[in-house]
């Protein structure tokens, strides 16, 4: 697009850019700091959505002005995500500058604490991956009652897809939602008393978050030496 140079390597010396913004594998780190070491200054602002490496490790390797973190998720890619930002000297007008850098993304949450990424990662994350798994599950159940495999499948999507948007929408909460969907007596109300049974369809999914939350404090904690 136009005012966009692709460099298929980062030129030797020169000066730090004033906005780094680092997307690159978490072992990669090391490479790209010895790169822009070589040069002079320092960038004003640095993103960074590298996966469990935690802010004071970045401000070690490169000394910005201002260190951002960044946790998007799957969706960004067709700009319906979720992009969580967390900084600990991040000012009001830098706040508004790194937000809008990812605006275009979807969704942008700031965060009160660091801590807080691995339970972010977890559920938006993490959370895509889970609900393609959700998807498949339910067009699978439609095609053992019968319908086509594809048509259940393109059912299932649809009614995943408008269900979330009625629920980002909606004054209402996604419970008062299922309830008001749930005739007394009616078929919807007797499936929901299978996902309520024993809170199954909730301790599945707090077991699932969990799981994910840990082994992200696990590299995080790798990530730190």
């Amino acid at each position: 697009p136009d005012g966009v140079t692709l460099l298929r390597e980062i030129p030797a010396g020169g000066e730090q850019p004033d906005i780094l913004v680092l997307a690159v594998k978490p072992q990669q780190l090391g490479d790209v700091r010895a790169v822009f070491a070589a040069k002079s200054g320092a960038p004003r602002l640095l993103l960074s959505i590298l996966a469990g490496v935690e802010t004071r490790t970045l401000g070690g390797a490169f000394s910005a002005g201002t260190t951002v973190r960044a946790m998007p998720n799957l969706p960004v890619s067709i700009g319906e995500g979720v992009t969580a930002l967390y900084s600990g000297d991040a000012d009001g007008a830098v706040r508004v500058e790194a937000a809008g850098l990812v605006a275009p993304l979807g969704l942008v949450e700031w965060i009160d604490e660091e801590a807080l990424f691995d339970a972010v990662t977890a559920l938006s994350g993490c959370g895509p991956g889970f609900l393609f798994r959700f998807i498949d599950a339910m067009a699978e159940a439609g095609a053992a009652l019968g319908l086509p495999a594809d048509q259940a499948l393109r059912l299932a999507t649809a009614t995943v897809k408008g269900s979330g948007l009625l629920a980002a929408q909606s004054d209402e909460s996604p419970a008062v939602l299922a309830d008001r969907v749930a005739s007394p007596g009616g078929s919807t109300r007797e499936g929901l008393n299978v996902l309520d049974r024993e809170e199954a369809l909730k301790t599945l999914l707090r077991e699932t978050l969990q799981a994910s939350a840990q082994r992200n404090a696990e590299l995080a904690a790798a990530a730190r030496g």
